[in-house]
C-alpha cells in the first residue's frame, strides 16, 4: 500500500518546527525559556493551529528539540505532550471567535501547560514541598508567562499571520 504524503503539511511543520526551536534559543539566550517562570517567544506560534492542522506537529516535534535543550527528560516528555495536547485543542477551539479574534484558542497553550508544567515542577523538582502549594505556586507562574506571551504576542500575532493568508 502507498502513503500519499502531503509534501506542504510536512514542509509547513517543519517549518513551524525550526521557527520554535529558534524562538525557543532565542528566549533561553535571556534566560526566559525553562523552569517556573518563563517567557518563551516560541508559545506565540501555539496560534497557528487556527490557520493550520500542520502546526500540531510543528509545535509538537519544536517542543520537544527544544526541551532536549532543557537536560531533563521529564521536561521533554510533559512539556511536549503539554504542547501537543494544546495545540489540538487550539485547533479544536478554531471557529470560537470574539470580535474575529479566537480569543478560546489562546486558552489551551495557557491552561494546559500551567497545569502539566506547574504538575511537573512541583513533583520532581519540590518533592520535599506539600504537593498543593507548589504546584499552585508553579501552574501561577507558568499560567502567567504563557498568559503574556500567548495574549500579548499572540493576538498581534494572529492578526499579521492573518493578513499574511497564512
Amino acid at each position: 500500500m502507498q502513503t500519499k504524503i502531503n509534501v506542504k503539511f510536512v514542509a509547513t511543520s517543519a517549518v513551524i518546527a525550526a521557527a520554535y526551536v529558534a524562538l525557543s534559543l532565542l528566549s533561553a539566550a535571556f534566560g526566559l525559556a525553562f523552569g517556573p517562570v518563563q517567557l518563551r517567544l516560541s508559545e506565540v506560534l501555539c496560534i497557528l493551529p487556527v490557520f493550520t492542522p500542520a502546526a500540531i506537529p510543528g509545535l509538537f516535534v519544536g517542543c520537544i528539540v527544544s526541551n532536549i535543550l532543557s537536560f531533563s527528560p521529564l521536561d521533554i516528555l510533559f512539556g511536549s505532550l503539554a504542547s501537543l495536547i494544546a495545540a489540538v485543542l487550539t485547533r479544536a477551539f478554531r471557529n470560537i471567535r470574539f470580535k474575529d479574534i479566537p480569543l478560546l484558542s489562546l486558552f489551551p497553550p495557557v491552561i494546559v501547560n500551567a497545569v502539566i508544567v506547574g504538575a511537573e515542577i512541583a513533583v520532581f523538582f519540590m518533592p520535599n514541598e506539600a504537593f498543593l502549594p507548589a504546584f499552585l505556586i508553579n501552574a501561577v507562574q507558568v499560567f502567567l508567562g504563557q498568559m503574556i506571551v500567548c495574549y500579548v504576542f499572540g493576538i498581534p500575532f494572529y492578526f499579521a499571520m492573518k493578513r499574511v493568508r497564512f
